[in-house]
């Protein structure tokens, strides 16, 4: 099983009124550590894309457990459970600077050819990194 954490600090533009985080706002802060940490694993988004593979989203799931607030930084535990076949899933914890788990959701994303959006195996360099992980 693969972890990796990441910090963000909540901007005022991502609160509401009450100054809690806006809940559209974890997706994107999914998003935030999905992509940090494949790159702490050594894996370019940017490399994939330019190689001709794209990974959209195919599920979110979010459950809010206690707000967000403005200006705390939010640890984000992201864990990728399984070696990834034609889909990845990744499971995310989201805790405050009291270190209470606040959010926890996942996402399942897809690998598909750019040219033709097609489903793909993931590439095969994604796999040498992930793979020392899961044995």
């Amino acid at each position: 099983m693969f972890q990796a954490t990441t910090q963000v600090r909540v901007r005022y533009a991502e609160t509401d009124q009450m100054a809690y985080v806006y809940y559209g706002n974890y997706a994107m802060y999914f998003e935030v550590a999905r992509v940090e940490a494949l790159r702490s694993a050594g894996f370019s988004y940017k490399q994939m894309e330019e190689d001709g593979i794209i990974m959209p989203v195919l599920e979110l799931h979010s459950q809010f457990i206690k707000p967000g607030k403005y200006d705390e930084i939010l640890t984000i535990k992201t864990t990728i459970p399984e070696i990834p076949g034609i889909r990845i899933k990744f499971e995310y914890e989201v805790y405050n600077q009291a270190e209470e788990l606040i959010t926890k959701g996942w996402t399942t994303l897809t690998f598909l050819k750019k040219e033709s959006h097609r489903p793909c195996r993931p590439p095969q360099y994604l796999l040498d990194l992930l793979r020392p992980y899961f044995q």
